[in-house]
């Protein structure tokens, strides 16, 4: 069961990525300031729904959220930063372009680069805990996942719709056929 908030009467801003683990296509981060009252029973980490309830799902957040951004950060500015600053890096841009300065963000993961002079709380699976990551790890998925399905039109080969860039069996032997595309992130071992 998700808890509503990490400290109570605090503006808190969930962030969450998607994408860290691809051989393609950006890292997208995104930053969710929900109300203390929010509750939704099927919201969870995006990893535990299926496509069709995390995108039933994004309306909603997008809808109820206080404020809710999100940042993208490219697959040539990972391969000059590595993947980790750039996981930081979008959520650095998500968090600029939050409309509500947030108190205290709530970082999904164990790592973090300090944002401002905001403090900061990393949660090992905070998606799986506090609502506000989780509504970050939805926007992120969908919003990586849009973009990834856009890019499989151009680059059919790589099957970018069924594996959103993740190494799988078929994306590797795309590319051990065809060589890379130019959004394949060309620090990424294949």
């Amino acid at each position: 069961m998700l808890l509503p908030f990490y400290k109570e009467n605090t503006i808190e801003a969930g962030c969450d990525e998607a994408g860290r683990g691809c051989l393609a296509g950006p890292v997208v981060a995104a930053a969710v300031i929900l109300p203390q009252n929010f509750d939704n029973s099927i919201l969870t980490d995006s990893k535990k729904l299926s496509e069709k309830k995390r995108y039933a799902l994004r309306p909603i957040i997008e809808e109820e959220a206080l404020a809710w951004a999100v940042g993208i950060v490219s697959h040539k500015e990972i391969d000059e930063i590595n993947i980790l600053n750039a996981s930081f890096l979008a959520m650095h841009r998500a968090l600029d372009q939050l409309l509500i300065v947030p108190e205290l963000i709530l970082v999904d993961g164990n790592r973090f680069t300090p944002y401002k002079n905001i403090p900061h709380q990393c949660i090992v699976k905070g998606d799986s805990k506090y609502f506000s990551i989780a509504a970050a790890s939805i926007l992120a998925k969908t919003y990586r996942d849009d973009i990834m399905n856009e890019l499989h039109q151009e680059f059919p080969l790589y099957d970018w719709k069924q594996n959103k860039g993740y190494p799988t069996k078929k994306h590797r032997t795309a590319v051990k056929e065809f060589g890379q595309s130019p959004f394949h992130r060309k620090t990424f071992s294949m």
